[in-house]
């Protein structure tokens, strides 16, 4: 595929006023409040408020892939895949209201640590915390660098090894100083760029095909020319338009693809270190309820910011983007197996004025640059609390925050080696089989979770050994995708008859069964912990806030300005960096070298060597972040409500 490269100097400016836009923010956010405690670098203090958090719950969701695969599969096939956009917002919903009040009662910083602590133990929070760090290694890392460097060096010329590596300096400088609150505040820049940026590509684009209608016209009508006559081969789906399609011969069979979308994707929203570790920062569950509807809204878009581009570009462009033919699919993409997935940038190359074109390279820097620091903060959390402290129970608070940042170090190397296997990798299998492990390997974590908040009687033996079948019936099903993939367009069809007569998506809901059958069996036929030992960990154990006499009074301006007081005291220093540094350099007490006293205030180390914190969760924290104030728990309700009702419209209106 020709490119013309990012060679104009508007183009230029724009990026580089981006990374340094981004770079500022996050060095702001490092030198602006105290990352010296586990609870500050890696849960940012508890002291977040919605926005920042519900941005960061969509940006850190929103990746590179979503630009170039979902705007490819909306080339190829339609508008089915946007269920699994539309699903999150049931979802995220789901994690506030129910799951977030759990696993603050439990007072966990990661989900495996959650784990131990609902059923004793150590073999499910090892279990559960190796194969989360292989999966963010193998396939978020991978699925991040793929498709980020795939739209870099097809649609415009940058050469991929320097702009990864960039992308890995500028995120790993402020992510490994400023840990979770540096994270989702760049996130929340990251966001805004990507929504401005992404729509104007969208007007643009409608502007250029004459409206919505003639979208549907053109597309219906966009067959590349060059094709086998004899073939339906390159024809656009007649259902491209509606995300129901038929439940036997469907490409995503509507019954299987509102399973999978839904209850298969509940181990991402509710269970995942990555989205739960954003919300568990929220200074309290009405701002985590706030973030939750925020992120749930948001997306809601990407139908309009990278499906329908993706269509516009077929309609645009049939003959490069819906190529049918492997010589001519080598030709425009270097793939002979198709070219849907040049889509999103062949549009920013042929239709973008110049600095435009610029604004749209900052939106993939910023969908990769969000990817990877949710990956790189969520990993390190999880290495550091549940495998380090396992290791070394008595390591020190200095000592667990600088084995978090050394293992983000580490995640950046292998992210560079990963390059090599991206370049030699076909683009559509290798972003398949993200996809399989994910699903494959995630689908039952949701029932594990699910019922482990919702059913007292469960037991470890059930947790583990009911989790350990669900994965291997997927492994042995993805062995089997691995091993016969599915046959080129006009091939005949070879596969066996479980892959033909079993949809992935209805084998996601039949991993979904067996799993909690297992779990359901094995808990029953083994003894179960006491009232006592559930404590905290279950929603009917959950820890309550007492309600006062005055129940259904708003909270007074009083108790607001106590409340705030005391999340002050927990975030105490959050807002007096300088104070701080100046305490650090000239307290008499402290006999450490000026140099080393900087490189401590720079990195965020605690003053002492040995720090005596406690880097548990105090019983403090966990009431104040529950509390809610009536006024504000009925305007979160009547606003999830509302966005449920809105979601149905959306399915209603393009079933």
């Amino acid at each position: 595929m020709a490119s013309r490269g990012l060679d104009h100097w508007s183009d230029i400016v724009v990026v580089i006023i981006y990374f340094v836009g981004v770079l500022g923010v996050g060095l702001w956010t490092v030198f602006r409040g105290n990352r010296g405690s586990v609870n500050s670098y890696f849960l940012a203090g508890r002291s977040l408020t919605w926005f920042p958090v519900g941005a960061s719950l969509f940006s850190s969701n929103i990746g590179s892939e979503h630009f170039v695969g979902l705007a490819g599969t909306g080339a190829a096939a339609g508008i089915a895949m946007i269920s699994y956009e539309w699903a999150s917002m049931p979802l995220v919903l789901l994690l506030a209201w129910l799951f977030l009040p759990v696993y603050i009662s439990a007072g966990v910083y990661t989900l495996p640590e959650y784990m131990e602590k609902r059923f004793g133990g150590h073999r499910i929070r090892i279990y559960l915390s190796v194969l989360a760090l292989i999966l963010y290694i193998v396939t978020k890392l991978a699925v991040s660098i793929f498709a980020g460097a795939l739209f870099i060096q097809l649609a415009l010329g940058w050469n991929m090894y320097v702009s990864i590596v960039a992308l890995l300096v500028t995120t790993g400088i402020y992510t490994i100083l400023g840990g979770l609150k540096a994270v989702i505040y760049t996130d929340t820049l990251q966001t805004v760029v990507m929504t401005l940026g992404s729509f104007a590509l969208v007007g643009i684009s409608f502007y250029k095909i004459g409206g919505y209608n003639n979208l549907q016209q053109r597309y219906m009508e966009a067959i590349p020319s060059i094709r086998n006559s004899n073939s339906t081969c390159g024809f656009p789906r007649s259902d491209a338009f509606h995300i129901f399609r038929d439940a036997e011969t469907g490409d995503n069979p509507w019954p299987g693809l509102i399973l999978q979308s839904s209850l298969g994707c509940l181990w991402y929203w509710c269970c995942d270190q990555v989205i739960v570790q954003r919300s568990l920062g929220a200074r309290n569950l009405s701002h985590a309820k706030g973030a939750s509807i925020l992120a749930g809204y948001l997306k809601l878009l990407p139908l309009f910011m990278m499906i329908f581009p993706g269509m516009i570009s077929r309609a645009l462009f049939p003959d490069e983007v819906a190529c049918v033919d492997p010589e001519e699919c080598k030709k425009f993409c270097d793939n002979p197996v198709g070219c849907s997935n040049i889509a999103y940038p062949k549009l920013v190359l042929e239709l973008l004025p110049y600095g435009v074109r610029g604004l749209l390279m900052a939106v993939m820097l910023s969908a990769i640059m969000s990817s990877l620091t949710s990956i790189f903060n969520s990993s390190s959390t999880i290495f550091t609390m549940d495998l380090w402290r396992r290791m070394r129970p008595h390591a020190h608070e200095r000592e667990l925050l600088i084995v978090g940042r050394i293992f983000i170090v580490f995640l950046c190397g292998v992210s560079i080696l990963w390059i090599p296997l991206v370049r030699s990798s076909q683009g559509g299998q290798l972003f398949n089989y993200i996809q399989a492990v994910q699903g494959y390997l995630g689908t039952p974590i949701g029932a594990l979770f699910f019922i482990g908040v919702m059913w007292k009687r469960m037991t470890e033996h059930g947790a583990f050994w009911g989790i350990a079948i669900g994965h291997t019936c997927g492994i042995i099903r993805m062995g089997i995708d691995l091993a016969y993939p599915a046959p080129d367009c006009g091939e005949p069809e070879t596969r066996p008859g479980i892959l033909l007569n079993v949809h992935y998506t209805y084998f996601g809901a039949l991993m979904i069964v067996i799993t909690s059958t297992a779990i359901i069996i094995i808990s029953l036929l083994t003894t179960p912990r006491t009232e006592e030992q559930l404590k905290g960990v279950t929603w009917f154990t959950r820890i309550r806030v007492e309600e006062s006499s005055r129940n259904d009074v708003e909270m007074t301006k009083s108790e607001e300005k106590k409340e705030s007081e005391a999340i002050e005291n927990v975030n105490k220093n959050e807002e007096n960096p300088t104070d701080d540094a100046i305490d650090v350099i000239h307290d008499a007490s402290d006999d450490r070298p000026l140099w080393r006293r900087w490189v401590d205030q720079i990195c965020g180390m605690p003053t002492k060597s040995h720090s005596e914190d406690d880097p548990h969760i105090g019983p403090e924290m966990t009431r104040m972040y529950l509390k809610e104030s009536p006024k504000w728990r009925t305007v979160l309700n009547m606003n999830a409500a509302a966005g449920l009702i809105l979601t149905a419209f959306l399915y209603g209106f393009y079933h």
